[in-house]
């Protein structure tokens, strides 16, 4: 993933991108573009989580701007909202869960970087999910730990019924 020069946050914000961009300390971060199976596992996340949207109390989004420390801006592949919070259009508040759906780009090092500023703003539900094995990793105390269930107060299931989502889409 390219770089550019340091850009004030300002003109960031009042860009576009395509695709989406983070801006981390200064330089705009071009994320991965997507691939067929990382764009249908954001999809099968979003459905998921929209299908309970209403019983659950939530909204969601995928690839929508989170200000995780007051110039860095990251793009959760998909973010889970409380739905009692009041409406940003850039997201100031902890989301409920974000979601990062790996990229054969993607490297350890800046996966690991973004996921320590999502815990550090406070997000409580902070996964990876693996595309070619169709794992999910719970990020908890800075390390990535393989897991199977989701639970964030009255938000219970086990995640591989994201996968049989999936699977039923026919991709």
């Amino acid at each position: 993933m390219a770089t550019t020069s340091q850009v004030p946050v300002e003109v960031y914000l009042r860009s576009e991108y395509e695709p989406a961009a983070e801006y981390v300390d200064g330089e705009i971060l071009e994320r991965p573009m997507g691939e067929l199976d990382h764009a249908d596992w954001q999809n099968a996340i979003s459905t998921w989580f929209r299908n309970h949207a209403q019983q659950w109390n939530i909204r969601v989004f995928p690839e929508l701007r989170v200000q995780v420390r007051p110039e860095n801006y990251r793009i959760p592949d998909v973010t889970v909202l409380d739905r009692s919070l009041p409406i940003e259009q850039t997201i100031t508040r902890p989301p409920l869960a974000v979601f990062e759906v790996l990229s054969p780009e993607d490297t350890v090092k800046r996966l690991k970087q973004k996921l320590a500023e999502y815990a550090k703003m406070g997000i409580p539900q902070i996964w990876v999910v693996d595309p070619d094995n169709g794992s999910f990793e719970r990020y908890e105390a800075g390390r990535l730990n393989p897991a199977t269930r989701f639970e964030q107060g009255t938000i219970q299931f086990d995640v591989a019924g994201i996968a049989t989502l999936l699977q039923a889409s026919g991709d």
